[in-house]
């Protein structure tokens, strides 16, 4: 079967997506033409253009269940007023002396949106509050979050059932939120979704580590398979070759180039308190890993080239090379910690540039394992839907977001996100009232 183009130019459809093309068919969208058009017809063009938004992947039958005709909307109320008035004036004629001066008459409050609270329903549900949370690029990811099992709700591991024979709404895609819950996703699914993709050169770089990797790993099985085939009383000679770097001495150097840069500085009272924290964060970091790899000895040629990339890239910012060193400096840099290549004079200038890069390497550092670029940045055409609803309370550190309450309509604002007018949401909410 042909699968259907989401993002079509010809007959373009708007949908809950930061692609390009969704951006592009945003920005030229236009009010259909309903001169010729019946009021059926009016009603049912306005109804496939907002579903084509609103629920996308939500069956029509499932969303007619869903349908509310109650709107909910709040009235704001003026507190001053309240406070020196208990609405007595409200029963008094005119012609009493209590018409105030029309410059002095409150402004009327704007019209409230109700229609555009049409497809408030569908703001419950976990894929579309991952989708306004910015936790997803669009419902569909957000959806296959869900399905992988990288989300929770509660605390709770949400998944989907194979059979719909046990119920449990909390294992389902479309399990409607209520206030107060809380929903959160793994941070690599989220940096993955969010972040830029890779591109040919990086592509190939972990194409390449990867390999690496594969056959380092089918090096280990082999001489493992080798040892135990080999009778116990005529062990194979020693091959003549080099075995690979451990990941816990290259750990332990990185360690001892951190001192370097701490310690070989001829002006360290120069540097501020702030600037030999940085230093000292690095270390710990450090140190840190170089515990890791004792429990973990796999992952930890991953954490030793991330660690490695973070200093070859602060050493770069720094412009710190061996060649610009003396030999005495570096004859005393060798005796003191064994690292080479660290110069030991820090202007003001290279401490600033230092303690930026130590940032940035420690909080964004470069991993070519990453399924996403790195050093992580924004996806392209993400500004136009960055954005937060009144109604969620989201922490992207920890990636996890709140559902306060239910959306509701206010004067001159309706907190449903739509890229549809009052009028199309209108006659979309007449379509459904009849079928109720």
């Amino acid at each position: 079967m042909r699968t259907k183009r989401a993002f079509g130019l010809k007959r373009p459809k708007i949908r809950q997506s930061w692609n390009k093309y969704n951006l592009y068919n945003l920005s030229r969208a236009e009010v259909p033409n309903v001169t010729f058009r019946t009021f059926f017809q009016q009603k049912w063009t306005a109804k496939a253009i907002s579903r084509a938004y609103h629920g996308e992947t939500v069956k029509e039958k499932h969303w007619q269940r869903m349908f509310r005709r109650r709107l909910r909307a709040v009235v704001p109320m003026d507190p001053h007023h309240l406070a020196r008035s208990d609405g007595y004036e409200l029963a008094e004629g005119r012609g009493s002396g209590l018409e105030l001066h029309p410059d002095k008459q409150p402004k009327p409050y704007p019209k409230t949106p109700y229609m555009n609270m049409t497809f408030a329903p569908l703001e419950r549900r976990l894929d579309t509050a991952m989708f306004r949370a910015m936790f997803a690029s669009s419902t569909r990811q957000a959806r296959q979050f869900v399905v992988h099992g990288d989300v929770k709700v509660n605390g709770h591991k949400v998944v989907l059932l194979p059979s719909r024979a046990i119920f449990d709404p909390k294992k389902l895609i479309g399990y409607l939120l209520n206030p107060g819950d809380m929903f959160q996703v793994e941070p690599e699914r989220v940096l993955f979704a969010t972040g830029a993709p890779k591109d040919a050169r990086e592509r190939r770089a972990g194409r390449k580590a990867r390999q690496k990797q594969k056959a380092s790993a089918t090096d280990q099985g082999d001489t493992s398979s080798a040892e135990t085939a080999a009778p116990a009383t005529d062990p194979a000679p020693a091959p003549d070759t080099e075995s690979p770097p451990d990941p816990k001495e290259n750990v332990q150097s990185l360690l001892n180039q951190a001192k370097s840069l701490l310690n070989s500085s001829s002006s360290t009272s120069s540097l501020s308190g702030k600037r030999k924290q940085d230093l000292r964060l690095f270390r710990r970091l450090l140190k840190k890993t170089l515990s890791r790899t004792r429990l973990f000895p796999q992952p930890a040629t991953t954490l030793t080239d991330s660690l490695d990339a973070q200093l070859q890239e602060l050493t770069q910012k720094l412009n710190l090379d061996s060649s610009a060193s003396t030999p005495s400096q570096d004859a005393s840099s060798q005796q003191g910690s064994g690292h080479q290549g660290i110069n030991s004079d820090l202007t003001p200038e290279n401490s600033k540039l230092l303690r930026r890069a130590l940032e940035e390497a420690r909080d964004n550092p470069i991993d070519v394992t990453k399924a996403y670029a790195t050093p992580w940045r924004p996806r392209p055409y993400m500004s136009a839907f960055a954005f937060i609803p009144r109604y969620l309370e989201v922490h992207h550190k920890i990636c996890s977001a709140v559902y306060l309450r239910h959306p509701v309509a206010r004067p001159g604002l309706g907190e449903v996100p739509t890229p549809f007018g009052s009028e199309t949401n209108a006659l979309a909410f007449n379509w459904y009232l009849r079928r109720r």
